[in-house]
């Protein structure tokens, strides 16, 4: 889906087939769910090509998560764009992190970072020290506004600093984001705090009040004017 992917492990019994094992499981994704590839199972079925019932075990699993996100954050998560074109990028992202991460788990790794376009899942045993992760200064991405100290989290950005208006609102889908530069949510993993912060940014000012009211979800946004707002917990996970 264009994007980076770094998978970091720190483990002495860890070998590169496992890392091959994470990077061809990326590579499925993409294959089945980019947008970009006339070939993907996603690009087929915008096309009609492949009927309902003959959707694949996964498409399956995301088209109904994706309509569980929409319920749960009314309707401001939605994979239906205009013209009715399916885009599960926004729920794909995280939730294909998070599979690789319990990949890895299977596999006996307990001190990992799995990271694909700025979203990461981290983890760390018991007897290990935190991840550091830095919230990038969304007017100056060489610098961090905020350095988190995390353990066995997701943690998501959603902004217009890097990408531009690529978010969609579909209460007002010609509008373009404006308030909020940049929003980034901690979940207890990433598939959470990904489809939570797409969410929520696509609300604008809004956002951040919604994530104060969801169980397990902390955030942190930043707005036009370069004023930081954050959820109550949210300082818990703040090492400077």
């Amino acid at each position: 889906m264009d994007m980076p992917i770094i998978v970091e492990i720190r483990d002495e019994s860890a070998d590169e087939g496992l890392i091959d094992e994470i990077y061809e499981y990326f590579k499925y994704i993409d294959d089945t769910f980019s947008v970009f590839k006339e070939t993907s199972e996603i690009s087929q079925i915008n096309r009609g090509e492949i009927k309902r019932e003959d959707y694949s075990p996964d498409m399956r699993t995301i088209f109904r998560l994706a309509e569980e996100t929409k319920l749960q954050t009314d309707g401001y998560f939605d994979i239906q764009k205009p013209k009715g074109i399916l885009d599960p990028s926004g729920i794909v992202k995280g939730w294909a992190i998070w599979q690789a991460s319990k990949l890895l788990r299977v596999a006996g790794i307990k001190d990992a970072y799995v990271e694909a376009g700025g979203d990461i899942q981290v983890s760390r045993g018991s007897e290990s020290e935190p991840w550091i992760i830095g919230i990038r200064n969304p007017f100056d991405i060489n610098e961090n506004v905020k350095i988190l100290s995390l353990r066995n989290e997701g943690v998501a950005t959603s902004g217009t600093y890097i990408r531009g208006q690529h978010i969609y609102n579909p209460h007002e889908p010609k509008k373009t984001f404006k308030e909020i530069i940049s929003l980034t949510v901690i979940g207890p993993n990433i598939y959470e705090a990904d489809r939570f912060a797409t969410a929520a940014f696509a609300m604008d000012k809004e956002g951040i009040h919604f994530i104060e009211k969801q169980e397990g979800l902390e955030g942190y946004a930043i707005d036009s004017k370069g004023i930081a707002t954050m959820t109550t917990g949210f300082s818990r996970y703040v090492k400077c």
